[in-house]
């Protein structure tokens, strides 16, 4: 079976965690967590970066430290991990939501502006599957009606953005956004440092917020007196040497990653009742995943294709589903009546093919051939 992602863990990896081991330093202190706070901050075009345990923690870090609480709404989009919607409803916000781009998958940005109402405090916007959110709409948006950002960069690691924000066009790289950016390290993640997460932010009084409630808001000089409730979010030095040995090689993961999504945008093009996602001119995609969406009247379900993959020796996954459908929430009062046409149609017949940075290129060709021998 071709596995959906398997990860490279090639490099320095294996010298670094042996040198945790070596010297004892295998819980939350050690040089390896400054190391690869500051080496991705500085990749991101960043400050400061707050390393904590993963990524669904890194959104509820970044919700606490800027303050968002009860009744404050935050717009989002429908189409996302329910982590992001996690981090709103345990901070007592509520999550406000929009419908999905069809060509890029994203949040609609053309959608936000309608949704903004007095209690709005922040929008978050998401890259999905690799691409860029059209951020500079949303930032005029935002600076408009003096809303805090909070950037989910989890599946856009090294993804770029062209914008006209400064004097001249410029391509940014996700996380270089917003308040505050948050990413994820998970074990599909372009770096990954198995589990794992990170906040990244210009902000130094944000960033020492962060640091603070990070760990169980210890006061410095006074460790045990607590004025206020923290976490114990904290990543520990030999997941931190794992990742800075991705971070070294980072340019050459992005490279590989867009490797594999042209090769299946070029294998795949003509397979009639797909699409896939589009790559907008002003976007730099990593193809996190590479995903396809089954046209109505292409014989098959989402659920069916990937049965027919396995069958060929192929994993799928399936697609979101989105917030509005999710019956955690929808127990808690949100969404009620709410529907979000292009967002259903992804989870309902989206899924994403085997995209890891180890995907060897005979492994790929097998699953367009697969592929084209289901839907061809």
């Amino acid at each position: 079976m071709i596995p959906v992602n398997e990860p490279r863990l090639d490099g320095r990896e294996l010298e670094y965690v042996t040198e945790c081991l070596r010297t004892g330093w295998i819980s939350s202190a050690g040089r390896f967590i400054g190391e690869f706070e500051e080496s991705w901050a500085a990749y991101c075009g960043r400050r400061y970066g707050v390393a904590v345990c993963n990524g669904t923690v890194a959104l509820q870090l970044a919700v606490a430290a800027l303050g968002l609480g009860p009744r404050d709404e935050v717009i989002m989009p429908a189409f996302t991990i329910i982590s992001c919607a996690m981090a709103i409803v345990y901070a007592g916000a509520v999550p406000v939501l929009v419908d999905s781009d069809p060509a890029t998958w994203c949040m609609d940005v053309a959608q936000v502006e309608a949704r903004i109402t007095p209690r709005t405090r922040a929008i978050m916007p998401v890259h999905i599957y690799g691409h860029p959110v059209e951020m500079d709409p949303l930032l005029e948006l935002a600076d408009k009606h003096g809303l805090a950002v909070v950037e989910d960069a989890a599946e856009a690691h090294g993804a770029q953005y062209l914008s006209g924000r400064g004097s001249q066009p410029e391509w940014r790289r996700c996380g270089s956004f917003g308040d505050v950016s948050c990413f994820s390290f998970y074990a599909n993640k372009l770096v990954t440092s198995g589990e794992g997460g990170m906040v990244v932010t210009d902000d130094e009084a944000l960033a020492k917020r962060l640091r603070l409630l990070r760990n169980l808001a210890f006061i410095p000089g006074q460790r045990f007196l607590h004025e206020e409730l923290g976490f114990n979010f904290r990543m520990t030095n030999v997941q931190a040497a794992i990742g800075q040995a991705q971070v070294e090689r980072i340019a050459d993961t992005v490279e590989r990653k867009r490797r594999i999504g042209a090769r299946y945008l070029a294998g795949l093009a003509s397979v009639p009742g797909i699409r896939m996602q589009v790559e907008r001119p002003w976007a730099r995609s990593v193809w996190w995943m590479n995903g396809l969406v089954l046209e109505q009247g292409s014989g098959h379900t989402a659920v069916s294709l990937a049965n027919a993959l396995a069958s060929l020796g192929v994993e799928t996954r399936p697609f979101f589903l989105g917030m509005d459908r999710q019956p955690a929430l929808r127990a808690r009062g949100l969404f009620g009546g709410e529907a979000y046409p292009v967002s259903e149609e992804l989870a309902d017949m989206g899924l994403y093919l085997p995209s890891g940075v180890g995907l060897a290129a005979e492994q790929q060709e097998t699953v367009i051939a697969a592929v084209r021998q289901v839907l061809g």
